[in-house]
């Protein structure tokens, strides 16, 4: 937890306007970590995050006002030790039912350069963003997490937690001084290649 200071991430778009941000937002999702923040910590901006590896971990986020004369809000949570199973309640895409091929149909039969005509970056990303949401709705059904994987993303398979797995023994075995630095870095990228050619 902390203050990250990126004021332009959209948390709940998982999307961001500054290319620092948007490198913030991969390497969030590539180590699958979850942002429980969900009201702005300092003059409207969303700047202190919690990040936690397991849903239901952390709870009870509250925010307390200032200490001082401070300008950010102090964030109050628990760690909920408890062995509690935790049943996931947000619905995830479910890509196996999936109808890529109307999907595809659907925003090919839009008159993109009329739409985009004369718009700038922000707007044409908001066009494009509800026609694509539009199109998904229509073609990619929902499904509701099973509770043993509730941490785990709709695209991970077996092959993918091994490439984590053995990307976690070249960490040990680098900091360990059993690994040469251009190997470690080598398995890194392999694994961060193999993990993010299936993310939606």
């Amino acid at each position: 937890m902390g203050d990250f200071n990126h004021p332009d991430i959209c948390w709940r778009d998982n999307a961001a306007e500054r290319k620092q941000s948007r490198r913030f937002l991969e390497c969030v999702d590539d180590n699958f970590l979850l942002q429980v923040i969900e009201e702005p910590t300092r003059r409207g901006a969303m700047l202190d995050l919690v990040l936690t590896n397991k849903e239901g971990l952390v709870g009870d986020v509250k925010l307390k006002g200032s200490l001082g004369c401070g300008d950010h809000e102090m964030v109050e949570f628990r760690i909920l030790r408890a062995a509690r199973r935790v049943c996931s309640k947000l619905p995830t895409l479910d890509f196996r039912r999936a109808d890529l091929g109307l999907f595809r149909d659907l925003l090919g039969r839009i008159p993109w350069d009329k739409a985009l005509e004369g718009r700038g970056a922000q707007d044409s990303w908001l066009i494009f963003k509800g026609h694509f949401c539009q199109a998904q709705e229509q073609c990619m059904p929902t499904k509701r997490k099973s509770s043993k994987n509730t941490k785990r993303p709709a695209w991970m398979n077996k092959e993918l937690l091994g490439k984590g797995k053995h990307k976690k023994e070249a960490y040990r075995g680098w900091k360990q001084g059993q690994v040469a630095w251009e190997e470690y870095r080598e398995t890194v990228q392999a694994a961060r290649d193999q993990v993010r050619k299936p993310k939606p």
